[in-house]
């Protein structure tokens, strides 16, 4: 529910980041025609390198280069003469058109480099917290139901999934399943899930404690969604933390 939930959000704001990058350039050179024969086209194209920069921050690549193009030829037709057409007489005109439109790009990529690092630094401080989450859980005095449902619900943030559940019978037909490296095997290859997510309609990760099967962890992929190798590793790594405590409840009971 989170992960549909924080999908919808993203393609949401990307939509309008999209019609951003169409309709803001227009409006931003709407409002120097009427000051355009005494502000210079250098200070106006730097005002569209910084709206690029926001653009392209806000809705990715794709908005920050609808949006230079956009800035490229709104800028052409109300702040170049002749104005009212797609034609610049002056060089000078001309090589500010070319940077704002190299600039653009430019800023776009380093945008997107920017986010992308920053992601990954909150994707990181995500699997950590969730692993403390976990640990805390399972010396913390809660029952081996609550560990389970609360790894579980850690599984399905961390795989994108629909549902996950703990099953302790393992007379079930097999599924595809996540390796303790990350690699999905499935039907005897290797699945490309960082391409289009886990293979359904159901996945499994092995619960192991020294060599004994102690039961699986069921997964519900969410249709090509796809899953990183670290988020994989993450997910391995926590069924292997309450791998151990499912034996002491196991040994306890006899």
């Amino acid at each position: 529910m989170t992960v549909d939930l924080l999908g919808h959000i993203r393609r949401h704001d990307a939509r309008w980041a999209l019609v951003a990058a169409l309709l803001a350039p227009l409006g931003s050179a709407l409002a120097f025609v009427p000051f355009r024969e005494s502000f210079t086209n250098v200070g106006a194209a730097l005002v569209f390198v910084a709206l690029v920069e926001g653009l392209a921050i806000w809705g990715r690549r794709r908005a920050g280069y609808l949006a230079t193009v956009s800035s490229a030829i709104w800028f052409d037709f109300f702040l170049t003469t002749p104005y009212e057409r797609l034609t610049i007489s002056r060089r000078a005109d001309l090589e500010t058109t070319i940077a704002l439109v190299v600039v653009g790009v430019v800023v776009t990529e380093l945008a997107a480099r920017w986010r992308r690092h920053r992601e990954h630094a909150g994707h990181q401080g995500a699997h950590v917290a969730m692993m403390a989450s976990t640990a805390s859980s399972l010396v913390g005095g809660s029952t081996l139901e609550e560990v389970l449902a609360s790894t579980s619900s850690a599984l399905v943030d961390v795989l994108h999934l629909r549902t996950c559940y703990f099953e302790s019978d393992l007379s079930g037909p097999p599924h595809a399943r996540i390796l303790a490296d990350g690699r999905v095997a499935h039907v005897g290859m290797s699945w490309p899930a960082h391409e289009i997510g886990l293979p359904g309609p159901v996945a499994e990760i092995a619960c192991h404690w020294r060599g004994a099967a102690l039961g699986r962890f069921l997964l519900g992929p969410t249709p090509g969604e796809a899953v990183t190798r670290e988020d994989r590793v993450v997910a391995v790594t926590l069924v292997n933390m309450v791998a151990a405590r499912i034996h002491e409840e196991h040994r306890a009971r006899g």
